[in-house]
């Protein structure tokens, strides 16, 4: 089973040689596509740690992430064969010349602009393009990998079928489920869907909704959230799951603050939802979703039974206890 971690660039000074070992990949957030449509790496300024990192695990692939939330510039690029080639050839270069494994392209979404960025319905077809003319100029022997929103939005609005013939793997990110769009309380990033929600905002099913559209089992990669997210003005009723809350689901703490300020502490009550095999926390009136120890194994379940790749997280720095790792690397 790979795991895969991604790490901020300003957090790989801190990855520890126990962090190295339990890790077969390390997607480095984030590039960005310049204004040039070239590799944009001005946030990309700690290569003197990758050397250290292969030291302890020779075996590792440390891989370029492009992209994140509200990162535009990929629909304006794409629609061209030139700006796609003078993307292509920058990351081509950038790799070559710093011993990097790879290019992950987290585009958060073709043919939707919900993040603030550029796009056009040509993206649906651009997407698929940009990731061949990546390959074609890369080589057979780099990665070429996606982040894929987990939804029926991203499978739509992309030809995942050819998407997943030209990638290494395909990262879903079972996370965000419900997030900051979304005034439902309950899990962002559960296993397995909770009684009475029929929504398919669960893990289990985003592995049935990609493989229907294309993506072979043994190419998937599952996302754990190693953050939470948290919604207000929730009534007390079945501890607030599923319940209309008073605000979005905002960015929550990280799972090591959680674990020193929230679980079973502060007025925050733990409770273990069987069905979604998911724990979250109630107080009353705002609940938080959050993945923790007994919901990793649930995942890498999920992995070794239905023969999926592996499982990826975001975001390495918010577990500092190395918890939610260590769950994940002893259960592979």
């Amino acid at each position: 089973m790979l795991i895969l971690g991604y790490v901020g660039d300003r957090g790989l000074p801190f990855v520890t040689e126990g962090d190295a070992k339990m890790l077969d990949g390390i997607n480095i957030a984030f590039g960005k596509v310049a204004d040039d449509f070239t590799l944009g790496t001005w946030e990309l300024r700690h290569n003197e740690c990758h050397e250290q990192i292969r030291k302890w695990n020779p075996n590792i692939k440390i891989v370029v992430s492009v992209g994140g939330w509200t990162a535009g510039g990929f629909s304006l690029m794409s629609r061209t064969e030139a700006g796609r080639k003078k993307f292509a050839r920058s990351c081509a270069k950038y790799v070559a010349e710093n011993g990097i494994d790879g290019i992950d392209i987290d585009w958060e979404y073709p043919c939707s602009d919900s993040a603030g960025i550029d796009c056009d319905p040509s993206d649906k077809q651009n997407f698929t393009l940009l990731l061949q003319t990546l390959r074609d100029e890369l080589g057979k022997d780099k990665i070429v990998s996606i982040a894929a929103g987990a939804g029926a939005y991203f499978v739509r609005d992309t030809e995942m079928d050819k998407v997943a013939e030209i990638c290494d793997y395909v990262q879903i990110m079972t996370y965000d489920m419900r997030s900051g769009f979304c005034r439902q309380a309950g899990h962002h990033t559960a296993p397995f869907a909770t009684k009475g929600d029929d929504s398919g905002l669960d893990t289990m099913s985003m592995v049935k909704l990609f493989n229907k559209g294309g993506v072979p089992l043994d190419k998937i990669v599952i996302g754990a959230a190693f953050y939470s997210r948290k919604w207000g003005g929730v009534p007390d009723v079945d501890h607030g799951l599923l319940q209309p809350a008073g605000t979005i689901g905002d960015y929550g703490a990280g799972y090591a603050a959680l674990k020193k300020d929230y679980i079973n502490k502060n007025g925050f009550t733990r409770y273990w939802d069987e069905d979604a095999q998911a724990p979250f926390l109630f107080n009353g009136s705002t609940l938080i979703s959050y993945d923790d120890p007994d919901s990793l194994k649930a995942k890498c379940g999920i992995v070794k039974n239905n023969g999926l790749l592996g499982i990826m997280y975001w975001e390495h720095g918010c577990d500092d206890t190395r918890e939610l790792l260590t769950t994940i690397y002893e259960n592979r």
